[in-house]
């Protein structure tokens, strides 16, 4: 993925180049990128979710777009704690986007705009239960919006709020793939989220033929007062099989809108969505005379509302809203590797410049891309031993030109530079090496962009003569499929994440690796359980093929890790492996495949 500029990050960086390592802990003002790994949404490549609010219709003269300004933007930041705000444009009812576009776009763009100021995100919502009779409007209002915004981290497309009961892979999905199509042309990585048949219900439906592309959500909506069980129920079908959802409208009340606030079921469904990690918004920030409006008639447009102007929904909303947290920490995977080791390059605890994106490397994971010159990050290391050390970058680059500059953090040391030769694309990955001189003791090593573009997977430190390893680390959270699992942030060395929450009958599927021939192999996990018992069985995806299971001792705690391996069969060529939990109640952060002799 090519590089482009933030202009004025660029700037900073340019002005200030390698000095700006002695700020490190001054973050720039800015959200962390969203992409999807799995079913999961990351921010900054690391499990995240939002809570926020979603505006009333924009239609002119419905009441809802008085508050479609900066100060109720800014009031929401501060006073509620939203992390995310969205605008629900209408379109094909009175008076929406398509009878006055340029009043509509107007209040779409003063929300954007003050929600880019205030680090918060901002969900662009094609508000329609018709979308589809309007695709060409939607795919010159989503061009438009992702030539405006498509470099802002903050952004997302919403395009298609709440279809009805039509086909999904009939209607909906052609649909949304030409509107993606139109925004993929102009922003190559921004969040989209796309509804669901039924009112944005039947995420299960979508999830059996999801559509083809990066960085792709599903629409769930639900109203506490109508929807219970069976819905989360379906929800937990479709992260099963593998989509990320965002919940962008929710009420407390009847789906009608209207309504007493069903409290303990509202609680229910905050639990259901606490625990999967998913992003959501209330309906709605409006005064309407109506269950599900946060305000109660007459509300200033301004902000400012005291919690005499909140209704009990708007008191209840604010509440989950302002205690949810849920955003990844400042130093997202941090942790002080003891070397030799391999550290993810997401895994910074501190940076400038860069993006995390998911990456084709056979690991899986996440990469670090979008390196200009002067951009870095850094990372807390632990060199046993002063002495020659060799690192190794896995890097990326279509251009090539690229240079590599490791140094002590906040500058004055300078270790070494290694040049970054064009791969072929930025996605085609090589290891480069060079070999530096590490003082003894812990200290914070950084990564310094001398030149730019280029990606970076990972960096691996070892003593100079060091075995070379031969085989092949999967990370546990690269899966393509799995069924029961999430992931979590790790404390083992190289930080990132690990999958935990294993129980019997679980299981996880990998991408495809090319084994070039058939033999032995030792296979090692990198497991961590309390209380020990659990066993895996290492399979062909699907269950058809076993090769082998293994035992899971107990370690002493969910964070304590240890390696246990065992040695299979394996027949050359393409293998997609499956891990099947036999006994739960441990976690994995990867494993390794590697020939014996």
């Amino acid at each position: 993925m090519h590089p482009f500029t933030h202009t004025i990050r660029r700037a900073l960086a340019a002005l200030l180049g390698g000095a700006l390592l002695a700020q490190a802990g001054a973050a720039l003002a800015d959200v962390s990128p969203l992409s999807v790994s799995g079913n999961k949404i990351l921010a900054g490549g690391q499990p995240a979710s939002f809570a926020g609010n979603s505006l009333f219709w924009s239609n002119t003269g419905w009441g809802g777009e008085k508050y479609y300004n900066a100060s109720v933007v800014s009031w929401l930041k501060n006073d509620w704690k939203s992390r995310v705000v969205r605008v629900a444009m209408g379109v094909d009812e009175g008076s929406g986007y398509l009878q006055d576009p340029a009043g509509n776009k107007a209040r779409v763009k003063a929300v954007v705009d003050a929600a880019i100021a205030n680090d918060l995100y901002v969900i662009i919502d094609w508000h329609s239960h018709h979308a589809e009779d309007y695709r060409t409007q939607a795919v010159a209002f989503f061009e438009e919006m992702a030539r405006t915004y498509g470099k802002s981290n903050h952004v997302i497309y919403e395009v298609y709020n709440e279809p009805l009961n039509v086909s999904w892979s009939g209607t909906i999905k052609p649909y949304a793939q030409a509107v993606i199509n139109a925004i993929r042309a102009i922003d190559p990585d921004n969040l989209i989220i796309v509804g669901t048949p039924n009112w944005s219900q039947d995420v299960d439906a979508a999830s059996r033929d999801p559509i083809r592309g990066t960085n792709i959500a599903y629409t769930l909506h639900f109203y506490a007062g109508s929807h219970g069980q069976w819905l989360r129920d379906k929800a937990q079908t479709a992260l099963n099989n593998g989509i990320p959802l965002f919940v962008t409208e929710w009420g407390s009340v009847n789906a009608s809108g209207d309504g007493a606030v069903a409290e303990a079921e509202t609680a229910a469904w905050m639990d259901f969505l606490k625990t999967r990690g998913i992003s959501h918004a209330n309906w709605s920030l409006n005064d309407k005379a109506e269950g599900a409006s946060a305000l109660v008639p007459g509300a200033s447009p301004q902000g400012g509302w005291s919690a005499g102007q909140l209704t009990r929904s708007g008191t209840l909303a604010k509440q989950i809203i302002s205690g949810w947290g849920g955003g990844p920490t400042p130093t997202p995977g941090c942790t002080r590797a003891t070397l030799p080791a391999r550290v993810q390059a997401e895994a910074y605890c501190n940076m400038a410049g860069i993006q995390v994106e998911p990456t084709t490397d056979v690991d899986g994971g996440g990469n670090v891309g979008y390196i200009d010159a002067g951009d870095w990050m850094t990372y807390d290391v632990n060199v046993p031993t002063a002495g020659s050390y060799v690192v190794k970058y896995r890097v990326a680059s279509a251009p090539g030109g690229g240079v590599i500059q490791l140094e002590r953090a906040g500058g004055g040391t300078v270790f070494g530079t290694v040049n970054v030769p064009a791969t072929g694309g930025w996605q085609r990955w090589t290891t480069v090496q060079h070999t530096v001189n590490l003082p003894a003791g812990a200290q914070t090593l950084a990564l310094l962009a001398k030149a730019g573009g280029f990606n970076v997977n990972w960096l691996d430190l070892s003593p100079a003569g060091s075995p070379v390893p031969t085989g092949i680390t999967i990370q546990a959270e690269s899966f393509d499929a799995q069924s029961g699992v999430q992931t979590e942030g790790t404390t083992d060395t190289g930080g990132g994440l690990n999958v935990g929450y294993l129980d019997a009958g679980d299981w996880l599927s990998y991408p495809a690796i090319n084994l070039t021939a058939g033999g032995t192999y030792l296979i090692e996990y990198r497991v961590a359980s309390l209380n020990g018992g659990g066993n895996l069985q290492l399979e062909e995806a699907g269950g058809s093929v076993v090769y082998g299971a293994l035992n899971v001792p107990s370690t002493g705690g969910w964070q304590n890790w240890t390696t246990i391996s065992h040695t299979v069969t394996l027949p050359a060529g393409s293998r997609k492996f499956g891990i099947a939990v036999r006994n739960g109640g441990w976690n994995l952060n990867w494993f390794r495949v590697t020939k014996t002799p």
